[in-house]
């Protein structure tokens, strides 16, 4: 099993920046995906970025160029840093672990990110 565990949201005013964390913890795969999915209300959950153990990141088109993530292996933990930050970008962020197969997917509590305008 997987634990995951996310940290860093908060209220940010448009134009700011604001840095989200998640730790793993259980048994993690030697390959495995890391990333962000975020919802707003009304509104389907949706890929923010992922990112495999060997440090490859794809992007969701609303948040390239705004949006790194990266990652500490040792820590097992993923990281999100968002700058740039929009008012539409507001939702609960959801940290998401799955084994490079996408068999065995563990979800976090969420974290909320607000953007005033």
């Amino acid at each position: 099993q997987v634990q995951l565990a996310e940290s860093g949201g908060g209220l940010v005013q448009a134009g700011g920046s604001l840095n989200l964390s998640c730790s793993a913890s259980g048994s993690i795969a030697s390959f495995n995906v890391m990333g962000w999915y975020r919802q707003a209300p009304g509104k389907q959950r949706e890929l923010v970025a992922l990112i495999t153990t060997g440090g490859g990141a794809s992007y969701a088109d609303s948040v390239k160029g705004r949006f790194t993530i990266s990652r500490d292996n040792t820590k097992n933990t993923v990281y999100l840093r968002m700058n740039s930050l929009k008012p539409e970008d507001t939702a609960v962020y959801y940290c998401r672990y799955s084994d490079s197969s996408f068999n065995s997917a563990y979800w976090g509590q969420g974290t909320q990110v607000t953007v005033s305008s």
